[in-house]
């Protein structure tokens, strides 16, 4: 039994502390092979942090001088990568506004659903899980403030802008059905100019005994991301359910290319308790400058309502 004081539990809080501190800074290191523990780990990365007052407790109930300055390495370390998310710019001359939200192909109330949306303001709304038999509940709702529509399949965009170039954007992994149709691309006339958006879902992932299972969804944002890559807009936005986080490497695709949201946390599933934030609102040519999670609809999932600077 260790002794409270004791030089033994200086080592393990310290061993302790190095540990936490490792697991944010060196994430990509993870390996994410079998069971894809890398991606595993980078879902809900930012609640590494949670392990740092358990380690200060720990210190202070052991009487450790060396294991409490050990928790301000990770301390340190967490504030690094996500301290920034508490802060948010102020509002640019220039800023469009989008919610994004997964609304849930078994929502009871769409109407309801829609008009939380609405209430938010924002000049754009992204929805997925759109089924034909909602589609007239968010049109009747939306359709006076934002009468430019786009929809395909399951997903949709509102606009209070015109829209054109209207196109489906195929971002469906092999094998699964031509009635899978996720993914469209519109050129919004947004103030300053034309914007593309991308309104996408991704395929979801399940966590099992195997670890998790995200190869579909991996092979779709690769897809995503190729006909982003080869998109000559100059300033673009990609809005949707993407059923991974900004640090997920198997958003890597788009990711790599895209700028994330440079405030809030916005945590957006489960709506019953949000511990992740899968629903995005990423940039190229424009700055994201924060995003919020709003209160809940009748999906599983809470919209975001995202803020985006325009050059």
């Amino acid at each position: 039994m260790l002794a409270r004081g004791g030089t033994s539990w200086d080592a393990w809080l310290v061993a302790g502390a190095v540990g936490v501190a490792g697991l944010p800074a060196l994430h990509s290191a993870v390996p994410n092979g079998a069971g894809r523990l890398g991606s595993l780990l980078e879902t809900f990365l930012p609640w590494t942090g949670a392990a740092v007052p358990v380690l200060v407790a720990s210190a202070l109930w052991a009487r450790s001088k060396a294991g409490l300055l050990a928790c301000a390495v990770p301390a340190l370390v967490w504030c690094w990568m996500f301290g920034g998310l508490w802060f948010a710019s102020s509002p640019g001359p220039q800023e469009l506004t989008v919610v994004q939200h997964n609304v849930a192909d078994d929502n009871a109330d769409p109407a309801g659903t829609a008009r939380a949306l609405l209430a938010s303001g924002a000049r754009l709304v992204a929805v997925q899980e759109l089924t034909a038999a909602a589609r007239p509940r968010y049109q009747d709702v939306l359709g006076a403030s934002h009468p430019h529509r786009a929809v395909h399949g399951t997903v949709g965009l509102w606009s209070a802008w015109p829209l054109s170039d209207v196109r489906p954007v195929d971002i469906r992994p092999e094998g699964f059905p031509a009635s899978w149709r996720r993914g469209l691309r519109a050129t919004v006339s947004a103030p300053g100019g034309p914007i593309a958006v991308y309104v996408v879902h991704l395929p979801s992932v399940r966590l099992g005994p195997t670890g998790l299972a995200s190869a579909a969804r991996d092979e779709s944002a690769a897809l995503l991301g190729a006909r982003i890559a080869d998109d000559p807009a100059g300033r673009l936005l990609v809005v949707g359910d993407l059923n991974g986080t900004v640090w997920d490497r198997g958003l890597g695709p788009l990711t790599g290319q895209l700028d994330a949201p440079e405030a809030g946390f916005a945590f957006s599933w489960p709506a019953a308790l949000p511990v992740a934030r899968i629903d995005q609102v990423l940039g190229r040519g424009v700055e994201v400058t924060r995003v919020a999670a709003l209160e809940a609809t009748g999906s599983d999932h809470l919209p975001v309502l995202g803020r985006v600077r325009l050059p």
